[in-house]
């Protein structure tokens, strides 16, 4: 069972060749169109690099916004916490 997914209007990039003589012979061996792999590609970016990104976009935001914590402070509650568990 093939999901439909909505497409945007076609791209057009440029690549090194290197990099796009790996997507075909990619594409060739799993018997895949080139937009498959070089999908999977942006996905598995996305998916790992791409997230660090953002994450530290928003937390370089909150930071500005002034929603932080002083280390310190939060150690010391650490230590409180640990040591009334240990009790």
């Amino acid at each position: 069972m093939s999901i439909k997914r909505e497409l945007s209007d076609p791209i057009t990039i440029r690549l090194p060749m290197d990099v796009l003589s790996e997507i075909e012979d990619v594409a060739r061996t799993c018997e895949r169109s080139r937009s498959w792999v070089i999908v999977r590609a942006l996905k598995s970016y996305l998916a790992g690099e791409g997230r660090e990104v953002l994450e530290l976009a928003r937390a370089r935001q909150a930071v500005d916004a002034g929603d932080v914590h002083d280390l310190d402070e939060v150690l010391e509650e650490v230590e409180a916490i640990t040591k009334g568990a240990a009790a």
